[in-house]
This record gives C-alpha cells, structure tokens and sequence, in this order.
C-alpha cells in the first residue's frame, strides 16, 4: 500500500479510461458522516466512484485504482475535453457542504491531501491549470468543493495555479461576448454563462460570487490567459 493511503476499500464503480490521465478534480461528499459517503461511493447501485476520500482527520481511502476511470465527475467540460473521468483522478474530501452546513476544511484534511496531490501530479505530470474543481469542470451543476477551500496553500506548493498577484493590463474585453470566449478559451463550459461565472468567482474571487461580469474578474481572467500563453502557468 501507498504510504498517503490508510486504508484501501474497492469500489466496483470504474471501468477502462479512453484518456490519458492529465487532470485531478477536487469534491467535496456533501454527505455526513464520512462512512455514508464510502458505502455510497463504494455501491453498485450507486453509478459513483472515485479515487481517494480523505477524512476530515486525514485519513486517505483509496476506492479505484488510479489506471481506472473512475465516475466521479458526471457530465463534465473542461478545455475541449468531456470525458473528464477519462482524463483525471477524483479526490473526495469528507465534509458537509453547502447542503449540510458549509464551513472551513479540516486543518488534517489540507495536510493529508498536499501530499497525495503532489505524488499524483508527479506520476501522471499534470499541469497546475489541470489541478480543478468540481465545480470548474460542472458549472451549471456542481459548487464544490466550494468557497472557503483553501487553492492558496495548495498554490503554495505549485500544486494548483496561484491567484494572479499583479493585473497588468486591466479589463480589455470590450462587450460580454468577448468575456464568454474568453473564458471559454481558459477551460469552462459557458453554455449557462451566470453559472459559467459564479464558478469562475467560486475559485478566482472567492469573497463576491454573483455571476455578473465587472472589471475585477475580466482583469484576473485576461492575466490568467496571459500567463498562461507566456508559459509562467503550466
């Protein structure tokens, strides 16, 4: 067994990936408490799965080996992909969510999951932009793991791309169209636009989520692009 993983309890919920792995997605359970979450990811009759959950305590299970295609992510986007449970690994994180009392992750939570992040990011050479939410890849669906997960300390070990420290040029987008293609461009799905910038918020600025274009968020998604066609953001 892994030395990050505690615990290994299969799940018969995978099948063959079509993909190569070149994304990790990040949930939250929603479901209290942890061993719910574990029957139903690990049910047959459930049709869900994925890779790891990690307890609030910092226990890491693993459900599906990381070959596999796990079911973790339903219909997806993310940058021209839509089979994203082809693409990625799923990383549950046990906690109530919006649903059951939305609050800050456990301290032994974030601790656990940096590690195994990194090893899975090491293995598979994934880039920080492929490091996403639930909700980056499921706008119109998902808002997990949420506004309070802390991308900062993950961004601190180049585990995820870091919030743009300078907004060099501004807001040059010149109508909403413009904004839309552009974010389209960095990754998310825009056919519900509100949706597509409430997750945009949800990771970028976590402190106002209204899905409403301004000024802020035209400037931190045009910076996001720019770095990354620099190649500062792999």
């Amino acid at each position: 067994m892994n030395e990050l993983v505690h615990h290994q309890r299969p799940s018969p919920n995978f099948n063959d990936r079509q993909l190569p792995v070149t994304m990790v997605v990040l949930h939250y359970t929603e479901m209290k408490p942890v061993e719910t979450a574990l029957d139903k990811l690990c049910d047959p009759e459930s049709g869900v799965s994925a890779h790891y959950l990690i307890s609030e305590e910092g226990e890491v299970t693993q459900m599906v080996a990381e070959e596999k295609r796990a079911w973790h992510s339903g219909v997806a986007f993310w940058r021209g992909h839509k089979d994203i449970n082809s693409a990625s690994i799923g990383i549950e994180l046990d906690h109530p969510g919006h649903a059951l009392g939305y609050r800050e992750f456990a301290e032994a939570q974030i601790d656990a999951l940096i590690p195994l992040l990194h090893s899975i990011i090491q293995r598979h050479d994934i880039p920080r932009t492929n490091v996403v939410a639930h909700s980056d890849v499921a706008p119109a669906r998902k808002t997990d793991p949420g506004e309070l997960f802390p991308w900062d300390r993950l961004a601190e070990y180049d585990l995820c791309l870091p919030k743009p420290r300078k907004l060099e040029l501004g807001n040059p987008f010149d109508n909403d169209g413009a904004f839309y293609l552009a974010l389209e461009r960095f990754g998310y799905d825009v056919t519900d636009g509100h949706k597509a910038i409430e997750a945009f918020q949800r990771r970028w600025r976590p402190e106002k989520i209204d899905g409403n274009i301004d000024g802020q968020i035209c400037a931190i998604l045009f910076q996001l692009l720019l770095d990354r066609d620099r190649g500062v953001t792999r």
